[in-house]
């Protein structure tokens, strides 16, 4: 027999940036083929009590003059007005001030090393589960730190900020007290309801036992599947170190042990004082910060909407000052503890030196940047074709025609939100467009309100983190190549494959949790059922 020579093929795969250019064409000609054959759907919004209106929504085909000068003519303001980028921004410039003098360095060695590495992953999930309480501040502050936190306690980065990513994504509205979320969802949830009982009411607090119970419970399956089965997926770190035997800066010196040893008494006395002066500054920044939440004192409620009559809403509503302002607040803070820490310890010398050590920190963010600038005109050209809400137009019209009920409704509910969030991934469109048709289904089938709105918080949540199209996904793949040590990319599939597993078992334990309130009856607020 003649030997047959093995073609083998080679696989290709494109820079983030590239497929990022590449999905943008591809939407452009997606939306002028969707056009061509005038594809829309049609879905009801309630303007009052009782009463919708029928809406319908077309794609809009973006392949042609009118769409190129759109593209052309919005680039800069698609980029400016990305949401995460103005919060990675204002984020990074706490963290980098608090890492340039010391101070991250200093907590990771002296508190998070003597934690075992399971007990650190849950804390790092459980934080970023609940961080959604206040919009998205989980993912430009706790990626950048958890990628520092592992990397110090000999674990591989992208590990920490893979865990971390998940746990805000697949965990997204889910915290141990009412939030933005109630604030943006209940009212649609309520306005949906008066379309079978006019008289019906949904109480802001009507998910919070259920919300609080989700948190611990995913926390836990969470930490569990990163352990046993992203950690495998991601690898060991290797990190690079450039040898030059030739550079004074490899220059061995000998020393005495007594002086190594008096070095590292005084660094330690150094240490302590830093987190002293740190810890004073944490508790002035705090009281000061709590006192701004409070009304009707002197000078107080400074970040309350005191035009709503409701505290919560004072607190999460749309003009919230505390809501707009949070993301900066927490990186005043850990600017401010820095440089408290770098006068204690005397880490630095001048603000120059912490001006350019700051700079240091933020010299790799230049390739996120341009990875954002990118991933900004491809979410804003996909949301101007309509694409995606005509899909999830297309989804309300199939749940309102469901035959199913019981566990096999609330299942089939839950997948199908997921599926709409892979296209639409802001809660409250998608919610705008499902409620009429969703709330209305499951009160027929004994099924209350307030527990609908939790399963649509729970399909939110199950494929959130697997979408190019969530704003903060660039953000993450953008992390993971500033720490990667390969010389390959890591590549969109490649950062969508450590999800993967998270987003299968994750979905698996949501449904469990809503299987196991529907069936035991467990109250899911105060006063609050899974059935009518």
């Amino acid at each position: 027999m003649k030997n047959r020579k093995k073609i083998h093929l080679k696989k290709y795969s494109f820079h983030p940036i590239t497929a990022f250019i590449i999905m943008t064409i591809f939407v452009m000609v997606l939306s002028f083929f969707l056009s061509l054959f005038q594809i829309q759907a049609t879905y009801y919004k309630v303007i009052g009590p009782g009463v919708v209106d029928k809406v319908t929504v077309t794609v809009q085909n973006l392949l042609n003059y009118e769409g190129i000068k759109y593209l052309i003519s919005n680039a800069a303001k698609n980029f400016v007005s990305f949401t995460p980028l103005s919060t990675l921004l204002i984020g990074l410039i706490g963290v980098s001030v608090a890492h340039a003098s010391g101070l991250i360095d200093t907590f990771i060695k002296r508190g998070t090393l003597k934690i075992n590495n399971k007990t650190l992953t849950f804390i790092f999930i459980f934080v970023a589960t609940i961080s959604s309480i206040i919009n998205e501040v989980g993912y430009v502050i706790l990626i950048p730190l958890s990628a520092l936190v592992f990397l110090a306690n000999g674990r591989n980065p992208l590990l920490g900020i893979t865990a971390t990513f998940c746990g805000v994504a697949f965990g997204y509205g889910i915290t141990i007290f009412a939030g933005s979320a109630e604030i943006n969802l209940v009212p649609l949830t309520q306005s949906a309801a008066t379309l079978v009982d006019t008289e019906f009411h949904v109480s802001l607090l009507s998910n919070l036992f259920a919300i609080i119970a989700s948190s611990i419970v995913l926390s836990f399956v969470g930490t569990r599947v990163v352990e046993t089965v992203v950690a495998k997926r991601v690898g060991r770190y290797h990190l690079i170190v450039n040898e030059d035997t030739n550079s004074e800066t490899r220059e061995i010196k000998i020393e005495k042990v007594e002086e190594e040893q008096q070095k590292r008494l005084e660094a330690e006395v150094r240490e302590k004082k830093g987190l002293k002066y740190a810890q004073i500054t944490f508790i002035v920044f705090l009281l000061f910060f709590i006192y701004m939440l409070i009304p009707g004192l002197p000078g107080s409620g400074l970040l309350l909407d005191m035009k709503e009559k409701a505290y919560i809403n004072q607190l999460f509503g749309e003009n919230s000052y505390f809501q707009d302002g949070f993301t900066f607040l927490i990186s005043m803070m850990f600017m401010l503890m820095g440089i408290a820490y770098a006068i204690g310890a005397k880490t630095i010398n001048s603000d120059k030196e912490l001006v350019e050590k700051a700079s240091a920190y933020l010299k790799d963010v230049g390739h996120l940047f341009a990875l954002i600038f990118f991933a900004s005109q491809f979410i804003a050209i996909f949301k101007k074709t309509n694409i995606g809400n005509v899909i999830v137009a297309f989804v309300s019209i199939i749940i309102k025609h469901l035959p199913f009920s019981g566990i096999p409704l609330i299942i089939t509910v839950m997948v199908l939100i997921a599926l709409s969030g892979l296209f639409v991934t802001t809660q409250v469109t998608k919610w705008t467009i499902l409620s009429p048709a969703v709330v209305p289904l499951l009160m027929q089938n004994n099924i209350s309100p307030q527990f609908t709105q939790f399963l649509f918080r729970a399909g939110d949540s199950m494929a959130k983190g697997v979408t190019p199209l969530l704003a903060y996904f660039v953000i993450y793949l953008g992390y993971l190549n500033i720490y990667n040590t390969e010389k390959e990319p890591i590549t969109i599939r490649k950062a969508l494959s450590f999800v993967y597993p998270y987003c299968l078992i994750i979905s698996v334990a949501w449904i469990f949790i809503a299987v196991v309130f529907y069936l035991v009856g467990i109250p899911i607020g105060p006063g609050v059922s899974p059935v009518l």
